[in-house]
């Protein structure tokens, strides 16, 4: 396990540069499988569920050569389906749950995916039934062993159809667009995630030669083809370790410039900064965040508390509801934090009223932080971190 030590108080002030966007990296990665050829992606982020994908895409046989320290060429021409049924693969995918998405690539071109209970995050329930219901409307067969926790999907070939999903999974989406694109006639898939990771996953898998319509929205149109060829694709910068910087800027009263932030695909990220009483610069594609010794949250035009909420894209991302509740808890005033999408998201809130904080958790979605505007600074505590965004 690892550990940090913090010694806080520090006023920071420089440049920094984002990495990759890890959950672009495990969707366009997993994209190397709907092909023979070569695919070069560049920006891959240097972490572990990205490296320990690449590892896992490895042992089923992809060809992988690593250019620089982000970018690598795949070559997927050589796929072993044995690995599939052996222990080293239930191992490795069992600690990401990226790996489920390695299904709707396999699925389509080899007529096969089999996984096991993914795992990830201790976040709340966060089940897989979008993703098989869809490959049922495809014309797999579905069948999960309950004994060995394993899910396997079949189909000669697979054909498009309508489907509605059920929830706006990101995940969810990237599979069935992925196992889509070589199905055989038209799929449209409606209510479909539309964050810029799926975006960026539709607009590669175009440039492979696939045929996919209405990318930006919630319904997507795919036209099915007979292959796919190679390709090279950028990732873009990770919106939330933006978020996080631009939190801890705030915090610390620092001033920090975010370089190359991708600020047309960060939404409405900057703007719910902003309700905290954050100033935030855009200059070209750079972020500046000033020092601000205090920032304070506004009320609404009624007087009513302010309320920052989670919501599918493009609302805000749930990814960053922890960075805001956080980053409220220096500024003077008060907010709602409200965490619509998963159900433990907020329980570190403990961890923060130990260190001094004025949070009320009025249930499992819902907190309130009393700012105090820095006047009461965070006691200094030992706690461990519940998921990889409350750190």
């Amino acid at each position: 396990m690892s550990v940090f030590k913090i010694n806080g108080g520090k006023c920071l002030k420089g440049e920094i540069v984002p990495q990759g966007a890890k959950n672009e990296a495990l969707e366009v990665l997993c994209a190397v499988l709907l092909t023979s050829q070569t695919v070069t992606i560049k920006n891959i982020p240097n972490i572990r569920d990205v490296n320990k994908l690449i590892e896992l895409l490895m042992s089923l046989g992809v060809q992988v050569h690593q250019i620089n320290e982000s970018t690598y060429v795949f070559k997927a021409e050589n796929i072993n389906l044995d690995y599939l049924y052996t222990e080293n693969f239930k191992e490795k995918s069992t600690s990401l749950r990226g790996s489920i998405m390695i299904i709707g690539p396999l699925l389509a071109r080899f007529g096969i995916g089999i996984i096991p209970t993914p795992g990830g995050d201790k976040i709340g329930r966060r089940r897989l039934d979008t993703h098989f219901i869809g490959f049922e409307k495809l014309g797999a067969t579905f069948t999960y062993n309950s004994q060995e926790l394993l899910y396997k999907v079949e189909s000669k070939k697979l054909k498009g159809c309508y489907m509605l999903l059920d929830e706006a999974s990101v995940t969810g989406t990237a599979n069935l667009v992925m196992a889509a694109v070589l199905a055989e006639g038209k799929t449209t898939i409606y209510n479909a995630a539309c964050e810029p990771y799926i975006q960026q996953l539709c607009t590669m898998l175009n440039k492979m030669g696939a045929k996919i319509s209405g990318i930006a929205s919630n319904l997507l149109e795919i036209e099915g083809v007979g292959e796919l060829n190679g390709c090279e694709h950028a990732i873009l910068p990770d919106m939330i370790e933006v978020g996080s910087f631009i939190g801890l800027a705030a915090m610390t009263g620092s001033e920090i410039t975010i370089k190359n932030s991708g600020y047309e695909h960060l939404g409405v990220i900057p703007d719910a900064f902003r309700k905290l009483g954050i100033e935030i610069i855009k200059k070209n594609d750079d972020i500046i965040i000033p020092q601000q010794n205090i920032y304070k949250i506004p009320t609404f035009i009624d007087g009513s508390i302010m309320t920052i909420a989670d919501a599918p894209w493009p609302g805000l991302t749930p990814d960053l509801l922890s960075v805001f509740l956080v980053v409220a808890t220096q500024a003077k005033g008060s907010v709602l934090i409200h965490q619509k999408m998963f159900e433990s998201r907020l329980f570190f809130v403990d961890k923060l009223i130990d260190m001094g904080c004025r949070i009320i958790l009025c249930d499992p979605h819902r907190a309130t932080v009393i700012g105090l505007g820095g006047e009461q600074k965070l006691r200094a505590t030992n706690m461990t971190s519940p998921d990889i965004r409350a750190e």
